[in-house]
């Protein structure tokens, strides 16, 4: 019978898991969230720290399986693993993610256990377990709960505390429908029924006011206008992934970009995806020369993503290079793990084909780098991965007037990884209050405002050009300023105070 129950439990928790990434892009039925991380937190009650774990673990397994396991398209189709390793690649990679995930819940079992800590406590834990998972080992801040709220009134909060307290907020809707759970199995079959308690209708009252503040925040002008409406236009090549490398194909890429272009001579800011030129300035210096001249006599900045080689120390870096009407380079800081380079490299380069992926060696680019610089306006760079930090792309973006990205999705096929990418670029935008332009290879390239809506954007998977204006705004929100630490800290003291407390009262004999 306590098989059973063990069994049905962690059904559920596994089913919850799954489910959570429905309220995220491209499916975006964000309220089916709060009753999933409510399930978990129901079941964490009353548990001991390995008990925690493991129910957490499950949880996490499920939701990452069923959110990121678009991997298994890089794994197989462009690693050239075969379909079986790449699925064990695959589950033992979300495997690892839901052991990050699940590790800060162990403090769930160092808590009181009463309605009104728990309130607060396992909110904390979450959080602090998407600000784990954003550093360790470079990071993977994917599937933050707090997303679900990018075209929500809760949005207007994001300029305030960025996407970790959204989370937060989400996940005290979550313990206060954990609570009225609770109490409802409570008085199941009893005739004389219990109040609800005083610490779960404060918490629903606090959810009322974060909410309709947070649509009143929504107007709120936390940056301003320069004045200027630049002309962009994101050229989307739509390049084949497994031939873009190969040097038969190089010409033909080069001559596509340059036609493309063309017709639009004379914009303010033309835009070519990551790695677009597939070769290093060595081996393409008179094209990019061409380039340079062609777009300087229009007055037009071409920004484009090519490799490039650091003729000092021979290093490799992902970039963006400037060229015509502004000059500089940007090196990606923040690298993908066996994508652009390889752990233990001494050991695994040459292993299997999956180590030996194009561009694979690619080192960190300087920590701070001059930003490039559009018609007089200053504009933070960005390239694919570096998009889904929030703290780095605040940091970057306080002397910028607009926000860059450009990526290579191409790596993922028809999954829904570049919906959850390109939601979370817009949720930069929104934390920033800065409008941005984000150029990719085969989509989604769009243009965005301040406020993270979409004002236009290209169809996936076709070759095309997308045209637009964009104004820049200079200042600067909350949360440009402080980051994701004062929530970060919040939840550090929320968990401390309560495990202290717990710990004073277990000293003096008093019932936690």
């Amino acid at each position: 019978m306590m098989r059973s129950a063990r069994g049905q439990t962690f059904l559920l928790l596994f089913a919850s898991g799954a489910l959570l990434p429905l309220a995220l892009a491209p499916f975006n039925f964000w309220p089916i969230a709060i009753p999933c991380i409510a399930i978990l937190f129901y079941k964490l009650q009353h548990q001991t720290a390995k008990q925690a774990l493991v129910k957490a673990s499950v949880f996490g397994f499920a939701m990452f399986f069923a959110g990121v396991s678009w991997v298994y398209v890089s794994i197989h189709e462009h690693g050239f693993i075969p379909a079986p390793l790449a699925l064990l690649a695959t589950t033992l990679f979300c495997l690892f993610l839901a052991l990050l995930f699940a590790l800060p819940f162990v403090l769930s079992a160092l808590i009181p256990q009463r309605s009104s800590a728990w309130l607060l406590g396992l909110p904390a834990i979450w959080v602090l377990s998407e600000w784990f998972r954003s550093w360790i080992f470079t990071g993977f801040p994917w599937l933050y709960a707090g997303y679900i709220h990018t075209d929500t009134w809760l949005s207007g909060w994001a300029p305030v505390g960025g996407v970790m307290l959204l989370s937060f907020i989400t996940a005290l809707a979550a313990a206060t429908l954990a609570q009225l759970a609770q109490s409802f199995l409570a008085n199941k079959g009893h005739s004389k029924k219990q109040p609800l308690q005083t610490s779960t209708k404060i918490s629903f009252l606090i959810l009322l006011l974060l909410t309709v503040s947070g649509y009143l925040l929504q107007s709120t002008s936390w940056t301003q206008e320069t004045g200027k409406n630049l002309s962009v236009v994101l050229i989307q090549p739509n390049t084949d992934q497994n031939k873009k490398w190969s040097p038969n194909e190089r010409q033909g890429i080069l001559e596509q970009l340059q036609a493309q272009t063309e017709p639009h001579w004379g914009a303010d800011l033309i835009v070519w995806p990551e790695a677009a030129v597939p070769a290093t300035q060595k081996r393409v210096s008179n094209y990019l020369l061409d380039l340079h001249m062609t777009a300087k006599v229009n007055q037009t900045a071409l920004l484009t993503g090519i490799p490039t080689q650091d003729p000092m120390d021979g290093k490799y870096y992902n970039s963006v290079l400037a060229l015509g009407a502004t000059k500089g380079q940007y090196d990606k800081t923040r690298l993908v793990p066996f994508g652009e380079y390889v752990p233990l490299e001494g050991i695994l380069r040459g292993l299997i084909r999956f180590f030996n992926l194009p561009m694979s060696s690619f080192s960190l680019g300087a920590k701070d780098q001059p930003l490039l610089i559009i018609a007089g306006e200053p504009m933070a760079t960005a390239i694919c991965y570096e998009i889904v930090y929030p703290d780095l792309v605040a940091r970057i973006s306080r002397a910028a007037t607009l926000l860059l990205t450009v990526s290579n999705d191409a790596w993922f096929g028809n999954s829904f990884a570049p919906q959850q990418h390109m939601q979370m670029a817009r949720m930069r935008a929104i934390e920033n209050a800065k409008p941005m332009v984000r150029g990719t290879s085969n989509g989604i390239t769009a243009i965005v405002d301040h406020r993270g809506k979409i004002e236009k954007q290209l169809e996936q998977f076709s070759a095309g050009e997308l045209s637009g204006n964009i104004k820049p705004r200079a200042g600067q929100t909350f949360f440009a300023q402080t980051g994701s630490w004062p929530v970060v800290i919040m939840a550090l003291l929320i968990c401390g105070g309560l495990i202290v407390r717990r710990h004073v009262r277990k000293t003096m004999g008093i019932k936690t």
